[in-house]
This record gives C-alpha cells, structure tokens and sequence, in this order.
C-alpha cells in the first residue's frame, strides 16, 4: 500500500473454472492515449484531491459483464465489441463491488458535512482491460448509476495488462462474486480483516504450517509482548482508522459511517492476545475482533454483513462467498505456497475481472 501523498488499494478478480484453473484472458488492444499539450501558462489543478485515498477497482468488479465475457469466449472479440457498441446505452447491472464503491461515497458525502474543505476522501479509479470501444458504455454506466455524486472523480483507466499498474506496497486483491449477495447498510461502510498474512505479516502462520497448532501456540504466547510485523492491508485499516477519527472529533463515535471487523481463526485465549497487543502497538483500533478458533468464518461474516472481507486463504474466501459475503483473497505469505489436501478439486465461486 502507498504511503506516499494518499493510499491506494486495488481490488480487481480473476476468472475461475469448477476445477480453480484460470481461464483465458481476452488480449485487449492497448488504449493508451498520448496528449501532447501546449505549455500552459499556469500549473492545472488536479481534479483529484492531493490527501484522496485511491480505491482502484476492475470494470468486472464494479459491474456485472459475465454475459458479455460468455460472448467474447464463445464467439470471439469482433462479436463481442459488435455487442457492446449494439448495447452501449444499456448500462450494466452492479457488479460485487458496487455496495463497497456505494458505501465509500456515503462516507465521502458524510466527510463533506462535517469538513467541506477537507481533502481526505475516497477517490475511486475504474481500470479496465477492455477494448476502448467498450469505454462509451462504461461511462453511461457510471453516469446510470449516479457514482460521479460523492467521489472526487472517476477515472477511467484502459490498460492492456492491469498487473501493470500494481506497483510495490500498493495492496491489491482478487474478488469472488457470490451467487447471491446479502444485503448491506448503505449508510455504514463495513470491512472485515483476516489477520494473519493480511493486516499482520505470514510470521506467525508460518510457524503453524512448518510446526502445527501446538508449536503455534506455543510461540505466540512467549512473543506476546513483540508486535507482529505488517501486513498488506494493514495501511487500509490505518487509513479508515485515520477517518474514523474525524467523525469521533464531531462527537460521532457511536454514529461513524465506518465499521472494522477483525475475524481470524485465532482463539482468543491461546493466540488472541498479541494480535491485540500488535494493533495497540500500531495506534490502531478494531470496532470489532472475533476470535473464531479455527471455526468457520462464513456464518459469522454473515451476521456481520461487511461490504467486502479480506483473507489470504482460498477456503476461508469460499466458506464467505457461499454464505453471500463478497470476499476478496489477498495473495500473500506461506499460504499461498500450501496446498491443503482435497482443495485441489473443489469448486470455487465465480470470479470476476
């Protein structure tokens, strides 16, 4: 994650087949364009605000294009951009970020009551692999659904590779689509954290993996004075930390639009205390920490209703999406490098690009 004028986090998906194999990637024709300006007279304005909290989301998961991607990987790329520009005044239907992006700007609209000149808000960037023909219908599709009202901007970004534009310390995230999503507050953005190898770093899960629970436990309770090292998402916690206080400033402590979720497969009496200790430590506060004691997560994901969950394990992902939890898996640490037995073959939920 960035920690240069603002932050960034970028969330984007990947296709999925039954057997967890990727599938095939449309090669989308570069659309970069170069604008050679004349020298100005004056230094421009940035239409985007210089603290903003860059939020970067892919076209698939912002909207819902699952229709158009079975034409393009059935009947090629010239029939596919045929459809769009046949359908560029029918806008697309939300896609599983849409209640995150929605809830980001009632944050925005909230910030703006209490702080009219304030700069510190979500800027939401649109990155898109799509053939620059498809650009016309995305923005009416923006425009449809209203998301130009409490960002700064939109940006719309074509790139041929959208790995490109991840950068060393931006976090990013793969997001899974469930096949129906549970309702969520459109007044109070909701996220919820895995812990280890997602706000904290893989140290301790590597020591569970290499030794088993018992080791585990073992360590954690000689080191629980020693904060564990960072994490990816770990400076996205910061950020919403860092706005939750300006609305506790306004006295709006039981009322703030945000609301943080720690939900780890930690137990709270073995493990739970240095993970605590570690976010104490940061001068960061969780509004809620569950210590689920390697119980599945899914059930109670789906009490809590968060707009998006991050975890860097695929079953944890899975369990979350088949309850209707949109669920994003973060590509880091030892787990990604372990394979728990029987998971080869399972399905896994619908992904989107």
């Amino acid at each position: 994650m960035s920690l240069n004028n603002g932050q960034s986090l970028n969330v984007g998906g990947q296709d999925f087949t039954k057997n967890g194999g990727s599938s095939s990637r449309a090669p989308w024709e570069d659309a970069r364009t170069v604008l050679r300006p004349s020298t100005p007279t004056r230094k421009p304005k940035s239409p985007k605000p210089e603290n903003a909290i860059t939020i970067a989301v892919s076209s698939r998961v912002l909207f819902n294009m699952e229709k158009e991607q079975q034409i393009y990987e059935q009947q090629g790329m010239e029939e596919y951009i045929k459809y769009q520009v046949e359908h560029e005044t029918e806008p697309f239907s939300p896609g599983p970020a849409f209640s995150f992006v929605k809830a980001l700007e009632a944050v925005n609209a909230k910030l703006r009551e209490l702080y009219p000149e304030s700069e510190e808000l979500f800027d939401v960037v649109l990155m898109t692999n799509n053939h620059a023909n498809v650009g016309l219908r995305l923005i009416n599709t923006i425009n449809h659904h209203h998301l130009c009202n409490q960002c700064p901007c939109i940006q719309l970004i074509f790139k041929d590779n959208l790995c490109q534009i991840c950068e060393p310390g931006i976090a990013a995230a793969i997001m899974f689509t469930p096949e129906k999503m549970k309702e969520v507050s459109d007044t109070q953005l909701r996220v919820a954290f895995d812990g280890d190898a997602v706000l904290f770093s893989d140290e301790s899960e590597r020591i569970c993996k290499a030794h088993g629970l018992d080791k585990f436990f073992e360590h954690e309770k000689a080191h629980e004075n020693k904060p564990l090292d960072h994490g990816p998402l770990k400076g996205f916690l910061e950020v919403l930390g860092k706005l939750q206080k300006k609305f506790y400033g306004k006295g709006q402590r039981m009322d703030c639009p945000i609301r943080t979720y720690l939900v780890t497969a930690r137990s709270a009496a073995s493990s739970g205390t240095r993970a605590l200790k570690t976010l104490r430590s940061w001068g960061l506060e969780i509004d809620e920490a569950l210590f689920l004691a390697g119980a599945p997560k899914g059930p109670m994901l789906e009490k809590i209703r968060p707009h998006i969950f991050f975890d860097d394990q695929m079953f944890h992902v899975e369990g979350a999406a088949e309850m209707g939890t949109v669920a994003c898996h973060v590509p880091y640490g030892i787990a990604q490098r372990v394979v728990k037995k029987g998971t080869k073959d399972k399905e896994t939920p619908n992904a989107s690009k």
